[in-house]
């Protein structure tokens, strides 16, 4: 059986750095395989007739490389930075080769170096990585498509954070994301370049604002901490107030009461993905976004200025995991992720064709649940979902709520109510 590939941590010290038996697996190898830096660095000490990949650009690669070296019976090492099983190579080539055909040599993560120069405890830091795609500069309401995504996520459940840069997105563009967001005030960042290296720099508590238009030398880590103490936030039955909402009557919201009941229908995990048609206002869709930190709402509304209001709730309640498209649905929404679950609160006369889209469209065990005050498009709707085969149930609620009268109360009855919700027989 030939020998597994073993995946030696290195850092930029070089052979101080090294194990004496992971330097033993270096000098012995046939087959070494790393970035051009460290290719580099590590030249010294290879065999003289050892064959090196460059892996840099080629990660897809270096699984067939490996496979015919061990099939010609040679040694092979992959050098990777740090420990290669903290956001390293050693997981991807686990995968692709299987764990009997990898042996891992961690390291030091650069990680854990850069918090000892800060002199900061790290066992309580979320580990994150932007090292991957370039995805340009954030716009709020990016997706989870762009590179910096999961970061901004971490940062509405974590106070202190840890993390790898890329040449592209670096500790600038981070920090612009956070002034994209509105969040500069929240935390301080910090920053240790080229560790290891003869100018190594330590850049402690820098201002979100003074580091977004700064340059830093590659490579470098990022730390993200808090500059206050924060709460979290209310996850769920917000109340109406909390809400900007286009005024009189017609302010397009979904009542808290309602709201409530319709989100228990919707059959929300963590990171289940959401639409919400005809937002509105936004409330179900930004509710909804609350209950799953780890999926991801996407919004449509047709009307100009509640598409405008949506976009100040989502701003207000600093609200990161949405994606609110201003257009008459279906329009756009076939680039969308299947939905877990689907919350129609407005139609724009589309109601049938909406229905059979989001019963064709819904993950198995999805829900599709919809809000009607009026009877003509409850009938419509249940028209429709006997068309498709649906299954259905429909509930009516009508809450009342206390009004102050004289130095006594009574209640006022708000509009009934229908919430259908449906999924696929």
């Amino acid at each position: 059986m030939a020998e597994p590939c073993t995946i030696i941590g290195v850092l930029d010290n070089g052979v101080n750095g090294l194990t004496p038996a992971a330097l033993t697996h270096l000098k012995r190898a046939d087959v070494v395989i790393g970035g051009t830096r460290v290719l580099t660095l590590f030249a010294p000490l290879l065999r003289a007739d050892a064959k090196t990949f460059d892996l840099t650009g080629k990660l897809a690669q270096i699984p067939a490389w490996i496979t015919q070296a061990r099939a010609d019976r040679l040694k092979v090492v992959v050098l990777a930075t740090g420990d290669p099983l903290c956001h390293g190579v050693g997981q991807y080539l686990i995968a692709k080769l299987g764990s009997e055909a990898c042996l891992v040599l961690p390291n030091i993560s650069t990680l854990q170096l850069a918090f000892a120069r800060m002199g900061w405890a790290w066992q309580d830091a979320r580990i994150a990585s932007v090292h991957s795609k370039d995805a340009g500069e954030w716009s709020p309401g990016s997706g989870p498509e762009h590179g910096l995504y999961s970061l901004l996520q971490d940062l509405q459940h974590h106070s202190l954070l840890g993390i790898f840069t890329s040449p592209e997105n670096t500790p600038a563009r981070i920090a612009r994301m956070l002034v994209a967001q509105c969040l500069e005030a929240d935390w301080r960042i910090s920053v240790v370049e080229r560790l290891l290296h003869p100018d190594e720099r330590v850049l402690r508590d820098l201002s979100i604002a003074d580091a977004a238009q700064q340059t830093f030398a590659e490579p470098n880590i990022v730390m993200l901490r808090r500059a206050t103490a924060a709460r979290g936030p209310v996850l769920f039955g917000l109340a109406d107030e909390s809400f900007e909402q286009r005024k009189p009557e017609k302010g397009l919201i979904t009542k808290r009461e309602v709201r409530a009941v319709s989100l228990a229908r919707m059959q929300l995990r963590d990171d289940s993905v959401v639409w919400d048609i005809g937002a509105g206002s936004g409330a179900v869709g930004l509710e909804a976004a609350r209950l799953c930190p780890r999926g991801h709402v996407y919004a449509i509304e047709k009307n100009t200025d509640d598409a405008a209001i949506a976009t100040r709730n989502r701003e207000r309640l600093r609200v990161t995991n949405t994606t609110l498209l201003h257009a008459k649905a279906p329009q756009g929404m076939e680039i969308w992720p299947d939905p877990d679950a689907v919350f129609i609160g407005g139609s724009g006369g589309e109601l049938e064709e909406l229905i059979a889209l989001c019963l064709r469209r819904l993950k198995p065990d999805g829900w599709l649940v919809m809000n009607f005050v009026t009877l003509e498009n409850q009938a419509l709707a249940l028209a429709a979902l006997k068309a498709c085969g649906a299954m259905w149930d429909v509930t009516m609620l009508q809450a009342a709520r206390s009004q102050p009268i004289l130095d006594m109360h009574r209640l006022a009855a708000e509009n009934p109510v229908w919430i259908i919700s449906a999924k696929k027989s």
